[in-house]
């Protein structure tokens, strides 16, 4: 799943490549990725983009024309198994409704423009557009971006404060924290030498330092990686980046114990049992289940 730092990289390429051309038209491939009727899709028609921004794991494409001095914005989600590729000459014809992970095309008055894609078979990449971000559930209830300049440690301790719920779910909760998914949680709690199941009532004030610290300088450290890079080449780079995430039973590059894992029905967190849990495998809950 893309996270804070990928869409960020992929807002800087779209800032490039994108802003001041005309969008021709806006085709939607698949039924479910279009979550908003009014205004129309065509609404897009004609109109010229004036800026891309970044909210959460959103990317917020800006466009106004003639008729539209309000201007629109075209909402992103690329969810799990979405992406985003930019085509310098898009195929000629209209593309074919199908099964093929073709979801929305964006075809500019160039010959330009990108494709929005989404392998697999649970479709969940969502579009909106709409005049007004916050008119999107999924934007307005987002929580501050992490890296925000004025989103320092005080205010990061007050936003834990009054939370009953393991650290890992905190970090992924989007009305908390804006950015993060499962992946940067991993990293973040292993710089941070914390358990995944640590409540965060019983956080430190020195923990909730450190996590401050190792939350900015994990999502930092990803962004500046990803700088410059090309759109086609985001998902290898945050595979190569990252040190516990997805590495099951490889060796960690902190202290070299083997990398663990915990599975749940549709994803599975990794962790290093040295640096995070005193040495104790956390119970695998679908192992757990097979055994009873």
């Amino acid at each position: 799943m893309p996270e804070l730092p990928e869409v960020e990289a992929l807002r800087e390429f779209l800032d490039e490549n994108l802003v001041g051309k005309e969008i021709a038209r806006a085709l939607p491939v698949a039924v479910s990725v279009l979550k908003t009727y009014d205004p129309p899709v065509s609404a897009l028609d004609g109109t010229t983009v004036t800026a891309v921004g970044r909210r959460g794991k959103f990317l917020d494409v800006e466009a106004s024309g003639p008729g539209r001095p309000d201007g629109l914005h075209l909402l992103i989600h690329l969810a799990r198994a979405g992406w985003l590729q930019w085509r310098d000459v898009l195929p000629t014809g209209l593309p074919r409704p199908g099964k093929g992970p073709l979801a929305l095309r964006v075809a500019l008055t160039g010959g330009d423009g990108f494709d929005l894609t989404e392998a697999g078979t649970t479709k969940r990449l969502a579009v909106h557009l709409v005049h007004d971000p916050a008119d999107v559930p999924g934007v307005a209830r987002l929580g501050p971006d992490p890296l925000a300049d004025g989103f320092d440690r005080n205010a990061f301790a007050a936003l834990l404060a009054g939370e009953r719920r393991q650290i890992k779910g905190a970090l992924r909760d989007q009305s908390l924290i804006a950015g993060i998914g499962n992946a940067y949680s991993d990293e973040i709690l292993h710089v941070a030498r914390m358990s995944p199941f640590k409540p965060v009532q019983n956080l430190t004030e020195e923990e909730t330092t450190a996590l401050y610290e190792a939350m900015r300088t994990t999502l930092t450290e990803a962004v500046e990686r990803s700088h410059g890079v090309a759109a086609g080449r985001l998902k290898a780079e945050k595979k190569s980046g990252l040190r516990v995430h997805g590495r099951t039973g490889e060796p960690c590059p902190v202290c070299g114990d083997t990398i663990r894992e915990v599975s749940y029905r549709d994803s599975s967190l990794q962790y290093c049992p040295t640096c995070q849990t005193g040495g104790k495998p956390l119970a695998d809950r679908r192992l757990s289940r097979l055994l009873k």
